[in-house]
């Protein structure tokens, strides 16, 4: 990351798209650990734009999309952010809230960039859609959408894709078996936690960083930190048992600077009423800052 790097911080306090609340705070849990200090210590140059607040829900909605009104209006003025932060010249850093604003993020960086590749870090596929979903709750959606395999009811505010074919889903070890073969008639690359047992988390990314890189405009990074095991990281959305190491997390943070692609990211699913002593957010702010540069040595 070069010296002076305009970096815009764009919270959204989404809670909507999943079942357990909460991760509506993970903004504030990750600028309680200083993060606006600790960039400028970097050396890069942020921006805190503030956070959207997606309205009250009045009852769930669609059963098959809860929420959908609020999550798609809130996403709208997420895009808008987004694309506003980009056309600035900054790199737009979005902090959750559930995994449902990518498709607010995404969309907006394809708008603006053209042809882009998403690496996906994450124990889960979200890569479901109204008819294939067993909950209807819509942070397990946002990747099918983005990929414009629906549902389309979910990007009201644009018609940027994603190419299934330019996107690395790495450390999945919790997929349903229709959203499995979705991924997979679809064309997504995906590196489970066994992969990455067999192969390394070194190869592993050296991969999804080919996969999203190779001919594309850049890389946008959507980072869940329920990809890391709940030891490290016991303040998330849907935790799931024997995830990530912290080393391996970092070591796919470090990889992603040294390349030079990530145009955009987001880090999701920080909640802090399920923390301690805010070791959670403190890991995502960390994270956040190795996807910008900051090394050991």
């Amino acid at each position: 990351m070069q010296q002076g790097k305009k970096i815009d911080i764009i919270g959204i306090q989404m809670d909507l798209g999943a079942s357990r609340r909460g991760v509506n705070m993970g903004p504030s849990a990750i600028r309680y650990s200083g993060i606006m200090e600790k960039m400028e210590q970097l050396g890069v140059s942020p921006r805190d734009r503030g956070d959207i607040i997606p309205a009250i829900p009045q009852g769930d909605g669609d059963p098959a999309m809860r929420h959908a009104c609020e999550i798609n209006e809130a996403n709208g003025r997420l895009y808008d952010a987004v694309r506003d932060s980009l056309r600035g010249g900054a790199m737009p850093v979005v902090l959750g809230g559930d995994h449902c604003v990518a498709a607010g993020s995404i969309p907006a960086v394809a708008e603006e960039l053209g042809d882009i590749g998403v690496i996906w870090i994450d124990a889960h596929g979200d890569f479901n859609n109204e008819q294939s979903s067993p909950s209807g709750n819509m942070h397990g959606m946002p990747l099918s959408a983005v990929c414009g395999c629906g549902p389309e009811a979910m990007l009201p505010f644009s018609k940027a894709r994603v190419r299934p074919c330019r996107v690395a889903q790495v450390g999945a070890r919790d997929i349903d078996a229709a959203e499995r073969e979705r991924l997979r008639q679809n064309g997504v690359s995906v590196f489970s936690i066994s992969d990455i047992d067999k192969l390394g988390m070194a190869e592993v990314m050296r991969r999804a960083i080919e996969v999203a890189g190779k001919g594309t405009n850049g890389i946008h990074l959507s980072f869940d930190v329920d990809a890391i095991t709940p030891e490290a990281a016991p303040g998330v959305g849907t935790p799931v048992h024997s995830g990530l190491t912290v080393r391996e997390a970092f070591l796919a943070a470090e990889m992603l600077a040294e390349c030079g692609r990530v145009v955009s990211l987001d880090m999701v699913e920080v909640n802090p009423m399920l923390d301690a002593f805010n070791k959670t957010g403190n890991l995502a702010c960390e994270l956040i800052l190795s996807v910008l540069g900051k090394t050991v040595y």
